[in-house]
């Protein structure tokens, strides 16, 4: 009898952390985010030039507390004015404003691992590095654009509770298109107006979001307590 206690106090000890370190986390998180955007291109090569508002719907799905898949579905205003870019461009002074809709899928690998308990190296505070690809849609007045893009970020995010996530991402996406910044027709064009040819994203529109975000966690991750002792 005093075995079988004995045999049960050692199971429940073991299979403590195992709970807390499972049961703390929760599958995915939903929310919302809004910042600056700015526009790289033939009409800005300065960083945060001309900066515009933009606003994202983002869906998260912990994998571990090291790893996450996030979805994002963002809008957002992007500007600029040749005068501001390095060199002499045909038409010096030509201007361009435009709202584009993003949507894209990325890969998250935190430098710690995230989370609420206090087991295994988990911290309350992460940064983190992204790599993704995505659609760009740039709708009229010149003419609907669309492109792929493909987006390279770091970020950090905060516990503020058990359930409430607070983060701040930077990310630069490169696009496909030299299209971004036509919105009228314009003689000389933005539209690759060095006529350079390039292949891939070389001398291509890019687009960068600075955001800060709240998340909430949904879905209670399931405790596996039985089955890793069984293992």
């Amino acid at each position: 009898m005093r075995g079988l206690r004995f045999s049960a106090l050692a199971v429940m000890l073991f299979c403590f952390p195992l709970v807390r370190a499972q049961d703390d986390g929760f599958l995915m998180e939903v929310g919302l985010g809004g910042g600056g955007s700015f526009y790289m291109g033939d009409a800005n090569s300065r960083l945060y030039a001309g900066t515009n508002g933009m606003v994202s719907a983002i869906a998260r799905y912990n994998v571990n507390p090291r790893f996450s898949l996030k979805a994002n579905l963002a809008a957002a205003g992007i500007s600029g004015n040749s005068a501001n870019a390095d060199g002499v461009l045909p038409g010096d002074g030509i201007k361009f404003s435009r709202t584009l809709y993003d949507f894209g899928v990325q890969i998250e690998w935190g430098f710690c691992a995230y989370g609420t308990a206090n087991w295994n190296g988990i911290s309350r505070i992460a940064p983190y590095g992204l790599l993704g690809v995505g659609m760009t849609f740039a709708p009229k007045p010149a003419q609907n654009d669309f492109a792929a893009n493909f987006p390279i970020g770091l970020g950090v995010r905060y516990k503020l509770s058990p359930r409430v996530n607070l983060g701040l991402e930077w990310t630069m996406r490169f696009s496909t298109s030299d299209r971004l910044d036509v919105t009228e027709n314009l003689s000389p064009s933005l539209e690759n107006p060095f006529m350079i040819k390039g292949k891939g994203i070389k001398n291509k529109d890019s687009y960068s979001f600075t955001m800060i975000y709240v998340t909430f966690d949904v879905f209670k991750r399931p405790c596996n307590c039985n089955d890793e002792i069984i293992k």
